[in-house]
């Protein structure tokens, strides 16, 4: 590559830099800072280009060693419910309380802007996460490639648009649990088991 080549790219890599920069001032100065906004097309455009440029080429050309089978595929499932699946959602659509409050939204994992990027740029980004955004950095650095976790996550990404009815069930009995949702399912259980009703009981006879 000549050195016209690569100033050239630099020049424009600078442009796109700074008409991002200038877009989020200008959003800034008439619209505030509000994170309930939608991004506009033009920042958008800009976002996911620049998201394209940040992600190193040798990454990009990473190919997933995890082979598609049942057993990744339903450890990627279950590692997406636990940990993705709060801003996501089980079925990746981002329609969550935290998904659709953050800026950028969260994206529809199962739309063409995702699925079209390659799996190394999935895995990167889902390893490295996204600057100014709320996708955090996950995995552990030290793992290199041979992060085993994030490409069976790399997987399941895949599997999105196909998701079923069973597997999103299935996802909603592993997602995180707040500690009422922990009591609540812990009084019911108590109850169906006859606990609850012995517990009732033995009080009542204390009383009497």
């Amino acid at each position: 590559m000549g050195p016209s080549v690569m100033k050239k790219g630099l020049l424009l890599i600078a442009l796109v830099v700074g008409g991002g920069c200038a877009l989020f001032l200008y959003a800034a100065a008439t619209r505030g800072l509000s994170a309930r906004e939608a991004p506009s097309a033009a920042e958008a455009y800009a976002t996911r280009t620049f998201r394209r440029w940040a992600v190193p080429a040798n990454a990009r050309l990473l190919r997933n060693p995890v082979p598609p089978n049942p057993e990744t595929l339903r450890h990627g499932m279950e590692h997406w419910a636990d940990h993705c699946a709060t801003c996501h959602a089980n079925d990746g659509s981002g329609k969550t309380t935290i998904g659709t409050n953050l800026y950028p939204k969260a994206p529809d994992m199962r739309e063409k802007e995702t699925q079209s990027l390659t799996d190394g740029e999935l895995y990167y980004i889902i390893r490295n996460g996204v600057r100014m955004t709320g996708m955090p950095a996950w995995g552990n650095p030290e793992d290199g490639e041979n992060d085993h976790e994030t490409w069976t996550l790399v997987l399941f990404i895949r599997h999105l648009p196909q998701l079923g009815e069973e597997e999103k069930h299935l996802m909603s009995t592993l997602n995180p649990k707040t500690p009422s949702e922990i009591e609540e399912e812990r009084q019911e259980e108590e109850f169906l088991s006859g606990k609850d009703l012995s517990k009732h009981k033995s009080t009542n006879g204390r009383k009497q």
